[in-house]
Order: C-alpha cells, then sequence, then structure tokens
C-alpha cells in the first residue's frame, strides 16, 4: 500500500504546486476559453491548458514510481497518452476537426488492442454471451476505447464533473486492482486520481482552470486501459472469494454510468433529429439540472452521488447472476438519470 500512497502523493503535488503558474502562463499568453452563449455555461474567462498538468503529474509519478520489473504496461500507456495529449492539446489552442480526432482515437485503439494486446475477451454471461472470437474481440475492445474516451470529452462541460467523476473512477477501480494485487494497474489508477484530486481545488465550481480535451481526453484513455485489465482480469489470481463472484462487466458499467448514459442518450437524441452525434448542443443531464436552477456546484455533487448510488448498487447485488445485476443497474441508471427531465416538463 506503500507505493500507492506515494504515487498518489506524487502526482498531486506536481499538480498542486504547478497549476498556479501555469494559469498564469495561459492568461498572459492568452490560452482560456471566453463565454459563449449559445452552449457554454461559464460567463467568464478561463484558461482552458489543465490537461497539461493532469497528464505531466500522472505519467511522471506513474514512471517514477513504476511497480514492477516488466515495462509492457509503460510502454504502451506512454506512448498512447502522448499521443492523444497532442491531439488535445491541438484541440485546445487552435480547434480539430471531428473527424480528426475520432481518426486519433482509432488508431489508439488499435495500438491498445492490437500491440499492447489489451482486448476484452469475453461478456461474462451478460446477454448470454461469454467467450468472444478473435475478431469480435478487437473490434468491442477497440469500439470500448473510442466510447469511453469520447464519453469523458463530453461530459467536461461544468465545474469539477469530469475530474471528480474520473476521480470516483480512478480510486475505486484503484481499490479493486490493489485488492486483486495487480500492482501496475493500481499505480495507474492512483497516479491518475492524485492529479484529479488536486486539480480539483482549481476546477470546482467556480473553477480558476479548465482541463481542454488535453485533459478529458487522457482521463478517457487510462480509465479505458483500467475498464478493459478489469473486465479480462484472470480469475484464477484473484485471492478474496468475494472479488470473484463479482461480475466485472457490470462493475465497470456502474462507474462509468454518468459518461456512458449520457453520451449514448445525445448521441441518439442528435441522431434522431438527423444532426451529426458530434454536434454541440445543450441536451446533457447536466444542462437539464442546471436549467432546473441548480448551480455548479449543486449539479456536480448531483452526478457525484448518482455516480456513487448506481455503484453502490452493483456491489449490492454482486452475488446476483450477471444478467439481474445488469438489469438492476440498467433500470436504476434510466430512473435516476431521467428524473431532472421528468420534472422540467412538470414545471413547463
Amino acid at each position: 500500500m506503500d507505493y500507492l500512497l506515494l504515487v498518489f502523493i506524487t502526482a498531486a503535488c506536481i499538480s498542486l504546486f504547478s497549476i498556479p503558474a501555469l494559469i498564469k502562463v495561459a492568461i498572459l499568453k492568452r490560452l482560456f476559453d471566453a463565454p459563449d452563449g449559445e452552449r457554454k455555461v461559464h460567463n467568464r474567462i478561463v484558461p482552458t491548458v489543465g490537461g497539461i498538468i493532469i497528464f505531466a503529474a500522472t505519467l511522471f509519478s506513474y514512471a517514477l514510481w513504476y511497480p514492477v520489473v516488466d515495462a509492457h504496461d509503460l510502454k504502451y500507456i506512454t506512448a498512447t497518452s502522448l499521443l492523444l495529449f497532442f491531439v488535445g492539446i491541438k484541440d485546445d489552442i487552435i480547434g480539430t476537426a471531428p473527424i480528426k480526432k475520432l481518426l486519433s482515437f482509432i488508431i489508439i485503439s488499435f495500438i491498445l488492442v492490437l500491440l499492447a494486446n489489451q482486448r476484452i475477451t469475453s461478456m461474462h454471461g451478460i446477454f448470454g454471451i461469454y467467450a468472444m472470437t478473435n475478431a469480435w474481440q478487437i473490434l468491442f475492445s477497440t469500439f470500448t476505447v473510442i466510447v469511453i474516451i469520447n464519453a469523458f470529452n463530453l461530459i467536461d462541460g461544468i465545474d469539477g464533473l469530469a475530474a471528480g467523476i474520473g476521480l470516483i473512477a480512478c480510486c475505486t477501480l484503484g481499490a479493486w486492482f490493489y485488492l486483486v494485487q495487480d500492482a501496475s494497474m493500481a499505480a495507474l489508477a492512483f497516479a491518475l486520481a492524485g492529479s484529479l484530486a488536486a486539480f480539483l481545488v482549481f476546477n470546482f465550481a467556480p473553477a480558476k482552470l479548465f482541463m481542454g480535451d488535453s485533459g478529458s481526453l487522457i482521463i478517457g484513455l487510462i480509465i479505458s486501459i483500467l475498464v478493459i485489465r478489469c473486465i479480462n482480469y484472470d480469475v484464477g489470481k484473484i485471492q478474496h472469494n468475494q472479488l470473484v463472484t463479482f461480475s466485472r462487466p457490470v462493475f465497470v458499467l456502474s462507474i462509468l454510468v454518468y459518461p456512458l448514459y449520457d453520451t449514448f442518450r445525445v448521441f441518439l437524441l442528435r441522431i434522431l433529429r438527423g444532426e451529426s452525434p458530434f454536434t454541440a448542443d445543450k441536451k446533457h443531464i447536466h444542462h437539464a439540472l442546471l436549467s432546473l436552477g441548480c448551480s455548479h456546484r449543486t449539479t456536480t455533487l448531483i452526478l457525484y452521488a448518482f455516480t456513487l448510488i448506481i455503484i453502490s448498487i452493483s456491489l449490492l447485488l454482486h452475488a446476483q447472476s450477471t444478467l439481474v445485476q445488469f438489469v438492476c443497474v440498467l433500470l436504476a441508471t434510466i430512473v435516476i438519470a431521467q428524473l431532472p427531465f421528468f420534472i422540467k416538463r412538470r414545471n413547463a
């Protein structure tokens, strides 16, 4: 456990002491986000390059305290995060076409799935599906990486939301990897958690710094790696009997419930309206909460609570079949997530 504390504290300290200087430089170089009444919810100038610190602090801490001799994980995590970081920082400064961003997600996914062999090999009984063929493993794993990266990019819409959800996900997954004694993935999770915990000091409402795409894409990438490793973890290596009974796909779905549900919901609505799924709008769940009069701070805390409730439901149902766990988590998600829209229609 000592090495995880070192990883977390190192990343947090780098972020905490570097961000004030970054904010000053960003303002001097005019690297900030100006208010836009059509789709942005802030009304002040805020620097948008906080992802630089999230990326640097996470990678430095992980590399410094890398807890195993085999550098397989470090090699591919470094390569993919560097590539995605530069895509994100370009978008933060001069903008990037959605199709080019999607292409970068696909390239990174193929690196992880084909070269690093990070792939989901089984659905563990969801919809009666267990082992998948090699082709389906590649397609589904690639799809998973792209969806998670894009989901965190889309929920970065209000102060503290993406960072807080990412922090919850990293702490939960990091605890799981610690219990199953996967030192490499536990260190990666807590390196990102430390960076995000310190970043939230400056990003929680009212935010002094935004992470931008360079931050949200890195969060999505690292969490997608953690998720795939968790789902595909060898049950034979798990020493805690209670962890063996967990449906790992349902467990990770519950952790990512807000970004995944909100992304699929918004994409579906846009497609049904005949629009591009990448068109920016104010149809997200956090926009509905803001329209009900909730502040940024209250909205963010509500969505943190939503995530923790769904995770708790999945943990309480761990002894049930995978299908029962999945259905219960899905129904609870739909009911809770649609409440703001129901209240909004009632008040209209």
